[in-house]
C-alpha cells in the first residue's frame, strides 16, 4: 500500500511558493520526500503545467523511486484518457506523459483531486509510504490548501511501476 497526498491551493503560484517556503524552513531536516513532490499549476486560461522535482534513481525494492511513481500517476491523470485530459503539459514529467502511460487506477479521490484543479489553482502531490506522506501533510497543513488523500493498492502500484518501466 502507498498513500496519495495532494494539497490544492487557490492561485496558480501558491503551491510552488509553499513548497519553496517548506524547502527553506526544512533545509536541515533531511526530508527525502522534498525530492519526490510534483507541482501542478492551472492558469486563468485553463492551461495546465506539471513540474516534478523527482529524482530518477531507482529504489532497491520496487525498481523505481517514489518520485517517479508520483510523476507517473500524475501522468496517468493527465494522459489522453485521464481526468486532466487536454492539458498542456510541461516540466520534467513531460517524457513520462508523452510515453503514453495509462495506469489502471480508478479512485474517486483522484477524480475529486482532478476536479479541484480549476482555473487559477495549483497543487502539490506526493505518493509514498505513510511516514513520508504524513510528514508531507504535516509540513503543508498550515498553508490554507485543501488536502486530498487516498490509498493506492499494491496492484495499482504494480501496474504503475510496470507501465513506467516498459
Amino acid at each position: 500500500m502507498a498513500q496519495f497526498e495532494a494539497y490544492v491551493f487557490d492561485g496558480r503560484r501558491n503551491a510552488e511558493k509553499a513548497l519553496h517556503a517548506v524547502e527553506d524552513a526544512m533545509e536541515d531536516t533531511g526530508y527525502g520526500w522534498l525530492d519526490d513532490v510534483a507541482v501542478i499549476t492551472r492558469d486563468k486560461h485553463g492551461r495546465t503545467k506539471i513540474h516534478s522535482t523527482w529524482a530518477q534513481d531507482n529504489d532497491a525494492e520496487g525498481g523505481i523511486g517514489w518520485g517517479a511513481l508520483t510523476g507517473g500517476l500524475i501522468g496517468a491523470l493527465a494522459g489522453p484518457a485521464g481526468a486532466l485530459a487536454g492539458a498542456a503539459i510541461g516540466g520534467a514529467t513531460g517524457g513520462i506523459i508523452g510515453a503514453g502511460i495509462d495506469a489502471a487506477v480508478d479512485d474517486p479521490a483522484l477524480d475529486a483531486f482532478a476536479a479541484q484543479l480549476v482555473e487559477d489553482t495549483s497543487a502539490l502531490v506526493l505518493v509514498g509510504v505513510a511516514p513520508s506522506t504524513q510528514a508531507f501533510a504535516d509540513a503543508f497543513a498550515d498553508y490554507g490548501a485543501n488536502l486530498i488523500e487516498t490509498e493506492l493498492t499494491d496492484e495499482e502500484l504494480a501496474d504503475l511501476r510496470n507501465a513506467l518501466t516498459n
